[in-house]
């Protein structure tokens, strides 16, 4: 493989791309996001379930969003009523170069609100991003599959990166960090949801400290034409770890409505990070967002995808950009 000059570039995002929500998430409450990536999806895997559209996986990002900037807009948008503020990205928020000083600004101005991010762990490899998550409040740590084969096929990751190198930095930082850790593991039909795939991922798992590890499956639409399992399959999957693991199958729950007022480009943009159900909308929007959304659905700015049982409302260009065969 040709090496390459890369070079970071220091860009000033769009203002309302950084900041989405908040959002009622099933596991973590309300939700404040913070979009590490808002201008292009950066990522080092390319998962097969993914809910941005397919991109080349990278080991840096090149379009960077300043400190300054990201904590001027949060500034404007954090109140007691969050719960928590989720790092999070378009691709892997670990790939964000200033994540250290980042974390240390938002400690300074988030009082009793909680910081959690969202990573696909394979950044615990490096030395400086491992520190920095030792500071955050809450850690989402995934872990679909620890077979080489496995793991290739349904993460797609950068061609550096070795799911054993990753398996050993999870134990270890299971043991290092001191607040609260999450595992989340993702189903996909054929794939990493075998009797011998669970039981290698329960070995590894029997030595990792955590306070809940998370099952779910494909419940959004994927970047690539691949299926989840059903309920009854993962209730079955479930059965199979030790009985000593924080096993929890993740599903949506009924929740207090938030009512929150929302903008047509605040909704554009909640719809481009995360797809929403019609029952999450009931949720989050006040009446007057409803009415929004619905006149951009029948604009077509927005459209609603069918996954399963369920529908989601996503930006119309979103599905343009789904790939249609992998």
């Amino acid at each position: 493989m040709q090496n390459t000059l890369s070079v970071n570039v220091t860009v000033s995002a769009e203002k309302n791309n950084i900041i989405f929500g908040p959002i009622n998430s099933r596991r973590f409450g309300m939700s404040l996001g913070i979009d590490l990536s808002p201008a292009t999806k950066q990522c080092n895997f390319d998962c097969l379930y993914c809910e941005l559209a397919p991109a080349a996986t990278v080991d840096k990002q090149t379009t960077v969003t300043p400190v300054q900037e990201i904590i001027s807009e949060l500034k404007k948008h954090l109140h007691d009523k969050i719960d928590v503020i989720t790092l999070t990205a378009n691709g892997e928020p670990t790939l964000y170069p200033h994540l250290d000083s980042l974390i240390d600004e938002i400690n300074k101005i988030k009082g009793s609100t909680q910081t959690l991010i969202l990573t696909n762990s394979a950044m615990l490899t490096n030395e400086k991003v491992y520190n920095s998550l030792l500071k955050l409040d809450q850690v989402k740590l995934s872990l679909d599959a620890v077979t080489p084969a496995i793991f290739k096929k349904i993460d797609r990751p950068h061609h550096d990166i070795n799911v054993e190198d990753i398996v050993s930095k999870v134990q270890q930082f299971s043991k290092d960090y001191k607040g609260k850790l999450f595992i989340e593991i993702l189903f996909v039909l054929g794939l990493n949801d075998t009797k011998e795939e669970v039981e290698k991922l329960n070995d590894v798992l029997l030595s990792v400290n955590t306070a809940r590890i998370d099952l779910g499956t494909i419940d959004r639409p994927p970047a690539y034409p691949v299926s989840g399992i059903s309920y009854k399959e993962l209730y079955e999957l479930s059965q199979l770890f030790d009985s000593s693991l924080p096993i929890h199958i993740a599903s949506r729950v009924h929740a207090e409505a938030n009512n929150a007022s929302y903008s047509d480009e605040e909704i554009i943009n909640t719809l481009d990070k995360r797809p929403l159900t019609p029952q999450d909308i009931e949720l989050l929007f006040d009446e007057e967002s409803k009415k929004r959304l619905l006149n951009l659905v029948e604009n077509k700015q927005i459209m609603i995808k069918k996954l399963d049982n369920l529908e989601f409302y996503i930006p119309s260009v979103n599905d343009h950009r789904k790939k249609s065969k992998h």
